[in-house]
């Protein structure tokens, strides 16, 4: 099943849910980033994996955003997965990479076990 949501593209992949992140997040949206990552958490959502992959800008507005994400998640047992390369040093120097767990691609993230 798959949805479009503005610029989120939201995919179920049997108990694991992908979103897809627009190219930038800022201040602008961060509030449409959230409800979109709000949204995807349903509660038979085991894993949540925030793809931005082809994201090439995030500011703290996004990274609060994506961090409301994971307090809900975490809230309801989910497993929230990010998948970055190139915004990965907002994630850095904001210490988020420390509680939110960082893949380098889809797959990886899909596949991961934890």
């Amino acid at each position: 099943m798959s949805t479009e949501n503005h610029d989120y593209k939201t995919r179920r992949a049997g108990p694991q849910t992908i979103i897809t992140m627009p190219t930038e997040i800022d201040a602008a949206n961060a509030d449409q980033v959230r409800q979109a990552l709000l949204s995807a958490a349903s509660p038979d959502v085991t894993v949540l994996i925030i793809d931005m992959s082809g994201t090439i800008f995030c500011d703290s507005a996004g990274v609060h955003a994506i961090i409301a994400a994971y307090r809900q998640a975490a809230a309801a047992g989910t497993q929230l997965r990010l998948v970055t390369t190139s915004v990965l040093r907002i994630f850095q120097m904001t210490g988020a990479d420390q509680l939110i767990p960082i893949y380098p691609t889809l797959d990886a993230a899909q596949a991961a076990h934890k």
